[in-house]
C-alpha cells in the first residue's frame, strides 16, 4: 500500500510536469504568432509603399479611360490577382534562388538594402519622374487587347522594384527552421493584402481621382517612401552586421 506523503509526491511530480507541458507549448505558440506578426508588419509597409496602390490608381484610370468600366473593374482584378503571384513567388524563392548562385545572405541584405533605400529616395525627392515612367510602361500598350499581365502588371504595378524588395525581405528570413512558417506566413499575407489594396484602388480609380487628385497622392507618395527608405535602411544595416559579425568569426 503507497503511503499518503508518497502519493502526494508523485502527484505533484506529476502536476508538474503537465504545466511545465502546458508552459512550453504556450511559448511556443506565442512565438509563432510574435514571429508572424513581427514578418508582416515589416513586410507589409515595404510593399505597400514600392507598390503604391493609391499612386498607381491615378494612372490606371488614365491608361483605361478608353475602355467599358465592367472591363476597367474585371482588368483591376486580374492585375491585383498577377501581382499576387510576382510578390509571393519573389519572397518565397527570391533568396533561396540566389544563394544557388553563391550569393550569401549578408550581400543580399546590403544589395536589397541598398536597391530599397535607392528606390524610396528617388520616390521621396522625385515622385513625378517615378509616376511619368510607370505611365510610359501601361501607356506603351494602352491600345492592344490584353494588358492586364504586361504592361499594368509588369513593370507598372509590380516592376524591377517591387521584386528587389521582395527578394530583400526574403533575406531577412530567420536561420531556423521553425522560424520559417511564421515567417513565410507573415510575409505572404502582407503580399495579398497589398495585391487586395491594389484590386481595390484600381477598381474604384475614378472615385480615388476624384477623392485625392495628384497632388494629395504625391503627400502620400512621399510619407510611404520614407517608410520604405527606413526600411532600406535597416535591410543594410543587417546585412551589413551579419556580415561583420561572419568576418569576426572567421577571424577567430
Amino acid at each position: 500500500m503507497v503511503s499518503l506523503p508518497h502519493r502526494l509526491t508523485e502527484d505533484g511530480i506529476r502536476a508538474g510536469r503537465t504545466l511545465g507541458k502546458t508552459t512550453r507549448d504556450r511559448t511556443g505558440h506565442m512565438d509563432i504568432f510574435n514571429g508572424m506578426i513581427g514578418s508582416f508588419l515589416v513586410a507589409l509597409p515595404a510593399l505597400f509603399s514600392i507598390v503604391n496602390p493609391i499612386g498607381g490608381a491615378l494612372i490606371y484610370s488614365q491608361v483605361t479611360i478608353g475602355r467599358p468600366h465592367a472591363e476597367r473593374i474585371t482588368l483591376a482584378y486580374r492585375v491585383a490577382v498577377y501581382s499576387a503571384i510576382v510578390m509571393l513567388v519573389s519572397l518565397l524563392i527570391g533568396a533561396s534562388l540566389m544563394s544557388f548562385f553563391g550569393v550569401s545572405i549578408e550581400a543580399l541584405r546590403v544589395a536589397g538594402g541598398l536597391v530599397v533605400a535607392a528606390s524610396a529616395w528617388g520616390m521621396l525627392y522625385d515622385p513625378k519622374e517615378n509616376e511619368d515612367r510607370k505611365q510610359d510602361h501601361a501607356a506603351s500598350a494602352a491600345g492592344e487587347s490584353d494588358i492586364a499581365f504586361f504592361p499594368l502588371t509588369m513593370p507598372f504595378t509590380t516592376g524591377p522594384g517591387t521584386i528587389s524588395v521582395a527578394i530583400a525581405l526574403s533575406a531577412s528570413r530567420p536561420s531556423t527552421t521553425e522560424a520559417l512558417l511564421p515567417f513565410y506566413t507573415g510575409t505572404s499575407a502582407a503580399a495579398i493584402l497589398v495585391a487586395l489594396a491594389v484590386a481595390i484602388c484600381y477598381a474604384s480609380a475614378d472615385r480615388l481621382v476624384a477623392l485625392l487628385g495628384p497632388a494629395r497622392a504625391r503627400v502620400l507618395t512621399r510619407l510611404s517612401a520614407f517608410l520604405l527608405l527606413c526600411i532600406g535602411v535597416q535591410i543594410l544595416m543587417s546585412g551589413v552586421q551579419g556580415a561583420i559579425a561572419t568576418t569576426l568569426a572567421h577571424a577567430h
